[in-house]
Formats: structure tokens, C-alpha cells, sequence
């Protein structure tokens, strides 16, 4: 009973802390100024995902407390967690080099990995691998690539925080089908603090995200899904099949315009969700089939992988070649 108060507070907590830094940015004129790039045409504040990182962390200590959480995961999700929100916060009230942002985020990844033991063994085609220290060093990429991606995915409004929302949902659903139940508490503080936020930013947002937000967001999440490993290899095709919608938009992004001879480092309005933005003139009907493809492709598909009804490789290639032809045929 105790948890769910603390769902509560989490979602109280981060639902009055949003409304606390709208008017603080407001009165000091935190705004994002709309630009050729941008897919808001209004003045807009920022920094509220701040609301985010904080409900967030103060429960990791109570649900640790009351034995839902190890101290390997309280330590390397607040420490990775803490380090990337920081870094994003300084960037959104000034500017950090590039190279400096990547060289902490690296830092933070290290951290979240060092708390978790490395990369577990993972599952494939029915054999449990252990890649050593070569896995180590894809799991470092795969979170610096995990914030990355979340804070180029949050562009328009909600949509970031719909896809944590719908994402951990569906993997509490997952863990609950598999039984292991004893694995939904984190995805479930983390929704309470995106849901506190999500009513201030679902469209027309009052508030935005901000890279404090976005990248702490990617970095919890790419940190949680290596924690469930330690439970079921199978998880980790289940939380990349559910990040299928970002996963794919960010990346097939990112490889068109090193192909095109871009500079990926410079700000740009080239992803999928964001041509479907401009054409349909509305970020609520982009954000809300963001999340109907979640719930009803991604999710039964990452359910049926999490009962072991299907291989992992096998469910997340039905789940990817579909939503790449909808981000080529969006981009073209």
C-alpha cells in the first residue's frame, strides 16, 4: 500500500514543480523563441523537465527503502541520472561545447554501468552470451545514444513524455504477463514523474521539456532496461521493440543526413515526427499515433517476445520493418 502512496506523491510532486517552473521562466523570460527550425510558432517556457529528475530521484531512496529497488540500481540510476540532468540544465541556461556534453554523458553511462555490473549476458537464438568487456563497450554506446536520441525526439509537444508514459506502461504489463512483477516499480515512479509533467506539456504545451529533461529521460531508461537483464535476457528485445518509434526515427535520421553530408551536430527539424508535424499542422495527432502504434503493434509484440511465444530477433524485425517504411515513405 505504502508504494502506491508514493506513486501519488511522485505524480503530485512533479505536477506542482512543473507549474513552479512555468512561472519562474515566465518571470524570467526562460523562453523558447521559435526559429526556421522550430515546430512551435509561440514563445514557449522551458526547463520543466526538470519536475521530471526531481520527483523522480527522491523516490529512488524511499523505493529502495522499502526493498523494490537494489542498491546497485539506486546508486547508478540517481548518480547517471543526476550527471546527465546537470549537464543538460547548464546547456539550457547557456551553452556547452558539444564534445563537453559527450564527454559527460560518457561519464554518466560509465557510472550506470559500473552500479550494474556491466552489460549482462544477453539472449540470442536461444543461446545466453556473455560479450565481455566488448559488450561493455556497446552497452557505453548504447546509453550515450539512448539520451541522445530522447532529446532529439523531443521536438513537438508531448511527445517525448507520451512515449516514456506508453513505453513503461506497456513493459509493467510485460513484466506482469512474464511474471515478474517485482520489476515494474521503477517504470512506474518514472511514469507518475512524466505524468505530473505531461499535463503541462501535452498539446498545446505550456511548458516544454527542455534537454534537462529529454537526456535524463534516455539515460533512465536505457539504464533501467539493462537492469531488468539481470532478471531475463529476453527483456532487452522487449524494451527495444516498445522504443521502436523513436529508435528508428532517430537513427534513420541521423544515418540520412551523414549520407547527405550534414552536419549531424547542428540543430535541424529533418525527423519523421517532425514532417508529419508540419504536414498535419498538429502535434496532438502525431503524439497521439506515436502512441497507438505503441499500444496496439509494439506492445502485443514485445508481450509475446516477454512470454517467449516468439524469438526475441523474430519480434523485433516485425516490429522495426514496418515502422521504417512509415519513416522513409514520412521523410520522402
Amino acid at each position: 500500500m505504502i508504494v502506491w502512496w508514493l506513486l501519488l506523491a511522485v505524480f503530485v510532486v512533479s505536477w506542482v514543480l512543473t507549474l513552479v517552473l512555468r512561472r519562474y521562466a515566465l518571470a524570467k523570460n526562460l523562453m523558447d523563441i521559435p526559429n526556421e527550425r522550430s515546430s512551435h510558432s509561440i514563445p514557449t517556457p522551458r526547463g520543466g523537465g526538470v519536475a521530471i529528475v526531481v520527483s523522480f530521484l527522491l523516490a529512488l531512496p524511499f523505493l529502495a527503502g522499502l526493498g523494490l529497488l537494489s542498491t546497485g540500481a539506486l546508486f547508478g540510476l540517481f548518480g547517471s541520472g543526476l550527471l546527465v540532468a546537470a549537464i543538460g540544465f547548464a546547456d539550457d541556461h547557456g551553452h556547452i561545447a558539444a564534445r563537453w556534453r559527450l564527454l559527460g554523458h560518457f561519464i554518466a553511462a560509465g557510472w550506470a554501468l559500473f552500479w550494474a555490473n556491466g552489460l549482462p549476458p544477453i539472449e540470442f537464438f536461444g543461446a545466453v552470451v556473455d560479450l565481455g568487456w566488448f559488450g561493455n563497450l556497446l552497452a557505453l554506446v548504447y546509453l550515450v545514444w539512448m539520451l541522445n536520441l530522447y532529446n532529439f525526439m523531443d521536438g513537438i509537444d508531448g511527445l517525448a513524455s507520451a512515449e516514456a508514459i506508453s513505453v513503461c506502461l506497456g513493459m509493467c504489463l510485460v513484466y506482469w504477463f512474464s511474471c515478474n512483477i517485482e520489476l515494474i516499480w521503477a517504470p512506474l515512479i518514472l511514469t507518475a514523474a512524466v505524468a505530473g509533467f505531461t499535463w503541462w506539456n501535452f498539446p498545446p504545451a505550456r511548458i516544454f521539456m527542455g534537454d534537462a529533461g529529454s537526456g535524463f529521460l534516455g539515460i533512465i531508461l536505457g539504464g533501467v532496461v539493462i537492469l531488468s537483464l539481470t532478471k531475463d535476457p529476453l527483456f532487452l528485445w522487449c524494451w527495444l521493440i516498445l522504443l521502436g518509434v523513436f529508435i528508428i526515427d532517430a537513427t534513420f535520421t541521423l544515418l540520412a543526413r551523414i549520407i547527405e553530408g550534414a552536419k549531424i551536430y547542428e540543430a535541424h527539424s529533418s525527423h519523421a515526427y517532425q514532417y508529419a508535424a508540419r504536414k498535419y499542422n498538429s502535434h496532438a495527432v502525431v503524439t497521439g499515433f506515436v502512441v497507438l502504434l505503441n499500444v496496439i503493434w509494439l506492445l502485443p509484440i514485445s508481450i509475446l517476445v516477454g512470454m517467449d511465444f516468439i524469438h526475441g530477433a523474430v519480434g523485433l524485425l516485425s516490429a522495426y520493418v514496418p515502422l521504417i517504411v512509415i519513416v522513409y515513405r514520412i521523410r520522402r
